[in-house]
C-alpha cells in the first residue's frame, strides 16, 4: 500500500535488518515511482536518491542467516557516477521487492522511451580511434 510522506508517496519501504531478521537499524529505504531513496543515520542524516531509469542490472543475494529470517541483498548496477552499485541491505522479502524495482525501472524506461543504449552509447561514439585518411 503506498505511503505518503511530505508530498512524496512511496511504493515501498523498508529498514535494514539486523540480527534475528529485526529492523533495528538507522537506515531506511523507500521507493517511488522514479526513484529510490536510501536515508542513514540518526542525529546526522544523509540521503541518497538513484533515478530508477539509470539502473542497468541487479542481482539478490541471501546468506543463510537471512534465508532463515526471510531477508536479502538487493545488489542494483547502475549508470551513475556518485553510485555505480547500490545495495538494498537485509530486507524482508528480496525477490518481491527486486521484481517490484524492475517493474517501475521498464514503466519508467518505457514513459520516457530510454534505452540502455541511451545511456551507455555506442562503439562508434569515439572519434579518436578511427583512422582518419587524408
Amino acid at each position: 500500500m503506498p505511503k505518503k510522506d511530505k508530498q512524496i508517496e512511496y511504493i515501498w519501504s523498508d529498514k535494514k535488518r539486523t540480527i534475528f531478521g529485526l529492523p533495528i537499524s538507522f537506515t531506511r529505504y523507500y521507493l517511488t515511482e522514479n526513484r529510490l531513496i536510501t536515508r542513514e543515520g540518526f542525529l546526522n542524516v544523509k540521503e541518497d536518491e538513484l533515478e530508477l531509469y539509470r539502473i542497468v542490472d541487479k542481482s539478490l543475494s541471501r546468506s543463510i542467516c537471512q534465508r532463515i529470517f526471510g531477508c536479502g541483498t538487493i545488489t542494483l548496477f547502475c549508470k551513475d557516477a556518485d553510485t555505480p552499485e547500490k545495495q538494498v541491505v537485509s530486507i524482508k522479502c528480496p525477490r518481491e521487492v527486486s521484481d517490484l524495482i524492475g517493474s517501475y525501472v521498464s514503466q519508467y524506461r518505457d514513459r520516457y522511451s530510454i534505452r540502455g543504449r541511451d545511456m551507455i552509447g555506442s562503439a562508434g561514439d569515439n572519434e579518436d580511434c578511427c583512422d582518419h585518411d587524408n
